[in-house]
C-alpha cells in the first residue's frame, strides 16, 4: 500500500511541475532522478543498499521550499512515506 501511495504521489508531483514556469532542466532531471531511483527502491528485485534516496528527497524539498510549495508538499509526503516503510 505504502509502495503505491509513493507512485501516487510522484505522479502528483510529475503533474504538479509539468505546468510550472520556468522549471529548470537540472531540477527537472534531479526529480526524474529522484523518480527513478524510488522506483528501483520498491523494486524487490533490484539492490539499492547504496541508494542516498532520502537525502535526496530531503534535499529536493529545500530547493522547493523556496519557490514551489506544492511540489514541496508532495516531496514532504513522500518523505514521510519513504521513512514508514523503513527506505
Amino acid at each position: 500500500m505504502s509502495e503505491e501511495r509513493i507512485l501516487e504521489l510522484l505522479k502528483e508531483l510529475h503533474q504538479e511541475l509539468k505546468g510550472t514556469e520556468g522549471l529548470s532542466e537540472e531540477l527537472a532531471g534531479t526529480v526524474q532522478k529522484l523518480e527513478a531511483d524510488i522506483a528501483d527502491a520498491v523494486n524487490p528485485d533490484v539492490d539499492t543498499s547504496e541508494n542516498t534516496i532520502l537525502d535526496d528527497a530531503i534535499a529536493l524539498e529545500a530547493v522547493f521550499a523556496v519557490s514551489h510549495p506544492v511540489a514541496e508538499k508532495l516531496i514532504r509526503d513522500v518523505i514521510n512515506t519513504l521513512s514508514r516503510i523503513g527506505i
